[in-house]
């Protein structure tokens, strides 16, 4: 397998000081137990447009009619543990960016949801430094967060050309109210990045989706490109530590991917099955999705199966189940879908 690509991500240091600053000063450390613990939203179980889902849940009003807020990324604690459960839940994470409306530019969030009550919440993702006299501060990241992977302790989310951001979700910290930030009581702050490169005669890659294959030895970080009319739909594979499910960099420090070229057009997301793919399109917000399954360059389309919108795709490896969601305004699913049924 040929390394030599011309891409690379190089993993920036750790902001552990301010971290643990807003961790003493401003809040307290809750982890994944304590958003489990003070879920406050609710989610419906829905039938999902589509042949292809088995079973779907839409979010509360609120969420599934916000223009400000869009769902894009999928991520479950089939990903993040190999007992695919988390503190005894299955649970999945989402990532939503937010449109800039007037002075509201809120970064990015994700979205814990706990599938055995459909119980969820959201949590805000921030960048935490430190003023000259060692206060904490927060402002919102701003990427489109197009994928989102829980790989055990850690978060990875897709930043497009600048890379991928990694959180550590014990850095949850609850804030108090004196202290919250854009009316979010709880922020996961980004411990550190993984900033995207390429040589000269390269052009960078775009991380627009993530996916983790735990069907590989070691395990993959999936990375894909969203491309129309002549853009590239490059898929990269990022080989992992098998412990700690980071990036595995060589002697120069540096993460390379093995790179596949032959992606579809309006590619959303790809998913890893034993070295098949599974790849999620959109065609708009009034057409239904397609999938396609196969091997790079040689796809085939399983058209008009998925709702409207569809975005980043995983995989639950017990259930054999594909999961993934949609985008558009009053139309938002999440929903599983039998692998098989692509074979």
């Amino acid at each position: 397998m040929d390394f030599n690509t011309g891409i690379h991500l190089a993993r920036s240091r750790e902001r552990d000081t301010p971290i643990e600053a807003l961790a003493q000063q401003v809040g307290h450390r809750v982890g994944v137990p304590g958003i489990l613990h003070d879920l406050n939203r609710r989610a419906t179980q829905a039938d999902v447009p589509g042949s292809a889902a088995d079973w779907g849940f839409t979010w509360n009003r609120q969420d599934n009619d916000s223009g400000l807020w869009w769902p894009q990324g999928i991520s479950t604690s089939a990903d993040a543990h190999d007992t695919e459960t988390v503190d005894g839940h299955s649970m999945l994470v989402t990532s939503w960016y937010c449109k800039a409306l007037g002075h509201r530019r809120q970064g990015s969030r994700v979205t814990f949801v706990d599938l055995d009550t459909l119980r969820y919440r959201h949590v805000l993702i921030a960048q935490a430094s430190t003023n000259l006299w060692g206060r904490p501060r927060l402002k919102p990241l701003h990427i489109h967060a197009g994928g989102v992977v829980w790989a055990g302790d850690y978060l990875h989310l897709a930043g497009t050309r600048r890379g991928i951001f990694t959180c550590r979700v014990q850095d949850i910290v609850k804030l108090p109210p004196s202290h919250h930030s854009f009316d979010y009581r709880y922020v996961l702050p980004v411990r550190f990045a993984y900033d995207a490169h390429a040589a000269a005669d390269v052009e960078k890659l775009r991380y627009s989706f993530l996916s983790l294959n735990r069907t590989s030895s070691p395990p993959e970080l999936i990375a894909g490109e969203y491309g129309r009319d002549e853009m590239s739909t490059r898929i990269a594979r990022y080989p992992l530590d098998p412990d700690s499910l980071l990036l595995h960099y060589g002697d120069d420090g540096r993460s390379r991917p093995f790179i596949l070229d032959g992606g579809v057009g309006h590619m959303q997301g790809v998913a890893v099955v034993n070295d098949r793919y599974y790849v999620t399109a959109s065609r708009g917000g009034n057409r239904n999705g397609h999938v396609y399954v196969g091997q790079p360059g040689d796809l085939t389309a399983h058209r008009e199966v998925l709702p409207p919108g569809p975005e980043d795709i995983t995989y639950w490896p017990s259930r054999d189940q594909l999961w993934s969601l949609s985008e558009y305004p009053g139309r938002r699913f999440v929903f599983a879908m039998d692998r098989t049924r692509f074979d």
